[in-house]
């Protein structure tokens, strides 16, 4: 087993989907220019629908009319990420790692099971089995999704990242059709608990989750 690298985590709250494409684009140019290390940023976004690198197609799958949309207060964003259309709001964790995966981690489809790993583990702390499903990406409950990804790559390291459903409401869902899949549900560990948990706590259970599967410290 190779030895673990540091990390450092930044717990961020409720930051606008702009600012926090600016917080990666600052992060990701100075990990690749070695000014910093590895980092996880943990934040909440306030209600945005985002769209993949294949923007054109994604926005098929938004099923609310742009009027609705303005009533709700749902900005929309395109992004640099993959992945199809999802939903980022409060009472959901977004996980942005930037990260680089020299040496040894240099495989996109191994950092994206990675990824799910995390989420899975986070969601087995709460006594529910979370897996996979075959030709999907992300974290399942059944049939349902808890916890989605769409990652990019630059030079090795890592932006985007994942969303973790913990006191989503989930009614926003059905503005769309979550990551473009019509046959799938969403779920979160409110709805699997029956109770609003505390961020911070879900937070320090995904960063342990990270750390195992990634084999980091956090820096203190």
């Amino acid at each position: 087993m190779s030895a673990t690298r540091p990390l450092t985590v930044r717990r961020l709250g409720l930051v606008s989907y702009a600012e926090g494409l600016d917080l990666q684009r600052e992060s990701v140019a100075r990990r690749i220019a070695g000014e910093i290390g590895d980092e996880l940023l943990l934040l909440q976004h306030p209600h945005v629908l985002t769209f993949g690198v294949k923007a054109g197609e994604n926005r098929k799958h938004v099923l609310a009319t742009p009027e609705r949309l303005v009533e709700l207060g749902v900005e929309l964003h395109e992004t640099g990420r993959g992945g199809d259309v999802t939903y980022h709001g409060p009472g959901q964790i977004v996980g942005y790692p930037i990260i680089s995966l020299k040496p040894d981690r240099c495989d996109v489809h191994r950092y994206v099971r990675d990824l799910e790993d995390v989420m899975i583990r986070a969601t087995g702390k709460y006594g529910f089995e979370a897996g996979r499903i075959k030709g999907l990406t992300g974290a399942w409950v059944g049939l349902e999704k808890i916890g989605a990804i769409g990652v990019r790559i630059q030079r090795w390291v890592t932006s985007h990242g994942f969303a973790f459903n913990v006191n989503t409401d989930l009614d926003f869902f059905k503005l769309i059709v979550p990551c473009g899949i019509s046959d799938r549900g969403v779920t979160s560990l409110r709805r699997l608990t029956g109770l609003d948990l505390p961020i911070p706590e879900v937070e320090d259970r995904l960063i342990a989750a990270f750390c195992d599967v990634f084999q980091r410290t956090t820096a203190v």
